[in-house]
């Protein structure tokens, strides 16, 4: 069969450039890791990250190369300063990998869905499948070294249940009075986690910071950090006895900056976006409508936070415009 030269889609083009452009921030901060790093097993396991988003990045330029598309700039050796002292423990090296990949394979999982080129297919199915690897790699790691909290148990069921069609136990149901669900304690513990582990890293980049501006903004997403911990964390307490992750001090005392403030920015607002994702699902999960009016308060606030992170980019001329197809309404005058 004689093969067509099939242009890339908007939604090829759209999951191509945005995993191109985050993986060379990524890469970033996996190479400040790695340059500092003394436990021998978290070291093995970065640097099995940091070949394998090398390699990412160099397939999505053959790519771009083979279809005459511009490659993105992103983010290159410029943007990580390697002569700067460790910012984080080698624990937070490994926490990094970890959750990175809980990141990246929803990421990969929701691209397969929208592509339909078969060579693009095959490329982000072979980059699930090798982040799928690597992510139990770190998890494995992680649990040999004692510091990966589990999230939480709960007895099993005596039997199958059905939610009554009474007026009384339907309130009771979507009010705040019942025990919590086994959905609702997933999300509350995972948005407690993520919300740990990125308030680790924001601690250290506002140490860093020469920008006030900059610094400024990232005060701010450490106080909504904060408050996502504390009231996710009480409700977990309170309602099923359970403490949320503990964390421990992760940062050095190092105030010179291994990153670029366009990195630091660019990597707090995708977070953002990851952040806004992740309570858009807890929210759809909860049926408590306490629970359920957090996540509202919440999503309105990280939309307000995200908004005002990519404004300072914009500003700063910092914000590298995303393909789009020409104004045909220009076409019209």
């Amino acid at each position: 069969m004689e093969k067509k030269n099939i242009k890339l889609t908007a939604s090829e083009i759209a999951a191509l450039w945005k995993t191109y452009i985050q993986s060379t921030a990524v890469r970033c901060f996996y190479k400040h890791f790695y340059h500092h790093l003394q436990d021998k097993d978290i070291k093995s396991v970065v640097k099995e990250c940091m070949v394998l988003v090398e390699s990412v990045i160099g397939k999505i330029e053959t790519i771009f190369k083979k279809e005459n598309f511009p490659i993105p700039m992103g983010f290159s050796d410029k943007d990580v300063d390697l002569s700067a002292p460790a910012l984080y423990t080698d624990l937070f090296a490994l926490s990094f990998a970890y959750r990175g990949g809980q990141v990246i394979m929803p990421h990969y999982t929701n691209v397969l869905t929208k592509v339909t080129r078969l060579d693009i297919y095959d490329f982000f199915k072979e980059c699930l499948f090798k982040e799928t690897e690597l992510h139990k790699k770190a998890l494995a790691l992680l649990l040999s070294k004692g510091l990966n909290d589990r999230p939480p148990k709960m007895e099993y069921p005596a039997s199958v249940e059905f939610v009554e069609k009474n007026p009384s136990l339907l309130k009771t149901w979507f009010g705040d009075k019942r025990p919590l669900n086994c959905f609702e304690i997933a999300e509350l513990f995972q948005d407690i986690e993520r919300n740990g582990n990125g308030l680790l890293l924001l601690m250290g980049l506002i140490q860093v910071t020469k920008d006030k501006e900059i610094k400024e903004y990232l005060l701010k997403g450490k106080k909504l950090a904060e408050d996502q911990i504390e009231t996710f964390d009480k409700m977990l307490k309170s309602n099923y006895n359970f403490t949320g992750a503990t964390m421990t001090m992760e940062v050095t005392n190092s105030t010179i900056s291994p990153f670029s403030e366009k990195l630091i920015l660019f990597f707090i607002s995708s977070s953002n976006q990851i952040a806004i994702s992740t309570l858009g699902d807890a929210l759809s999960a909860s049926m408590r409508k306490d629970i359920a009016a957090h996540y509202s308060l919440f999503l309105a606030e990280v939309i307000s936070y995200s908004e005002e992170g990519l404004t300072l980019m914009v500003n700063r001329g910092w914000m590298e415009q995303p393909p789009q197809t020409f104004d045909r309404k220009e076409f019209y005058k």
